[in-house]
């Protein structure tokens, strides 16, 4: 799960890391208590907020009030803006940068660090200078890692990323995270920092140990809707791209990816991922009637995709859920092609085929893919 910046801050500041003062902004009426100048800055599940425009500079109160006026409740990089954070702007500083992630392969962890950052990281320049090792799981691995890879900067900017380092291996190892990026971090002439942004990822298969997380998610949970609901029901749906053409009804987490991923080679953009874990229906639509509910809300959905390996569920109890999901979100009115496979599958094609308006069943993955994308659904 990404965390959002200012949730992400929030936990970083109570673990010991310096940032700058900053507070959450739903209105523009929503005028922090601090002194600034400040930065007004959209809070949103994406990187490059500043080049987007996301991110306005306010000297008075009166320009806090107009840039949240105009940044709330648009859409940034695909994502509605429903908050924003006001942070204190902060003087003169150089800009760093330091990341720490897991690597998926090997399980060790990647740390980049450099004594360049903010947006230059982006460049030619910037990622030529970026210094990179990887380290065991293990926050002093991690610190002394990072300490390695700073020697040679100049004094102040070693010093501050290997104090930064220090902390943020042990944030990161205690809290079970996949990613921990600071970018840019603002560091003084004496060598005092603040992580001026911070990307946090939080494994969400961890949540059962790490409560923080999930307390953040219960209390946020209109902010956080797909962890929420994976929190809740113990399924994933992630909204992938907002202008996608294909919604995804489908289960297997790994086969529902190789699937997103097949479709995007072919130029086909799905609207979502879905792993939506058949096997626990027992008896109740709940779960595919939310599902549809959401795809519906893609702007630019034009067909529907159902691909369900059933295990557990019978095709034929499966079909009929389906179909009552079906009826209960009449605004999903894009054509939908089902692809089933397991136990039950003549009884779940008598069931569809009875229906006043039946679904299109495909067994074949490939043309129910290629039904949909040329209209013929």
């Amino acid at each position: 799960m990404l965390v959002l910046e200012h949730d992400a801050k929030e936990i970083l500041a109570a673990e010991g890391v310096p940032v700058p003062r900053g507070a959450l902004a739903a209105t523009p009426d929503d005028l922090p208590d601090f002194n600034g100048p400040w930065f007004v800055k959209v809070q949103i599940p994406a990187g490059g907020r500043g080049k987007a425009g996301g991110i306005v500079r306010a000297e008075t109160r009166e320009e806090i009030r107009d840039a949240l006026g105009r940044l709330l409740g648009r859409r940034l990089k695909g994502h509605p803006v429903r908050e924003c954070r006001i942070e204190r702007a902060v003087g003169e500083a150089e800009e760093a940068y330091l990341s720490l992630s897991v690597d998926p392969t090997s399980g060790g962890i990647n740390v980049l660090l450099s004594g360049t950052g903010g947006m230059e990281i982006e460049s030619a320049e910037g990622r030529a200078a970026l210094r990179s090792d990887r380290a065991a799981r293990d926050a002093d691995a991690i610190a002394a890692t990072v300490s390695r890879l700073a020697d040679g900067l100049p004094a102040h900017m070693a010093g501050a990323l290997a104090e930064a380092g220090g902390l943020l291996a042990g944030i990161f190892c205690r809290l079970e995270l996949t990613q921990i990026e600071i970018n840019p971090m603002l560091v003084a002439a004496d060598g005092a920092w603040l992580a001026g942004d911070a990307k946090m990822i939080a494994d969400e298969n961890a949540f059962v140990r790490q409560e923080l997380f999930a307390d953040l998610v219960r209390a946020r949970a209109s902010t956080y809707p797909e962890a929420a609901l994976k929190l809740a029901q113990d399924f994933d749906y992630v909204e992938l791209d907002p202008d996608g053409e294909i919604g995804l009804v489908t289960t297997g987490a790994g086969l529902s990816m190789q699937l997103i991923d097949e479709m995007r080679e072919k130029g086909i953009r799905p609207y979502n991922f879905c792993d939506i874990r058949s096997g626990t229906f027992r008896g109740d639509p709940g779960r595919l009637i939310w599902t549809m509910q959401q795809i519906a809300k893609g702007p630019k959905i034009r067909g529907v995709l159902v691909n369900i390996f059933a295990g557990v569920t019978h095709l034929g109890e499966l079909a009929d859920l389906l179909l009552q999901a079906r009826a209960a979100v009449p605004e999903l009115t894009a054509p939908m092609v089902v692809r089933l496979v397991g136990n039950g599958l003549d009884e779940a094609r008598e069931i569809l085929a009875a229906a006043d308006d039946p679904p299109v069943l495909e067994v074949d993955l490939e043309k129910a893919v290629d039904l949909l994308v040329g209209g013929a659904a």
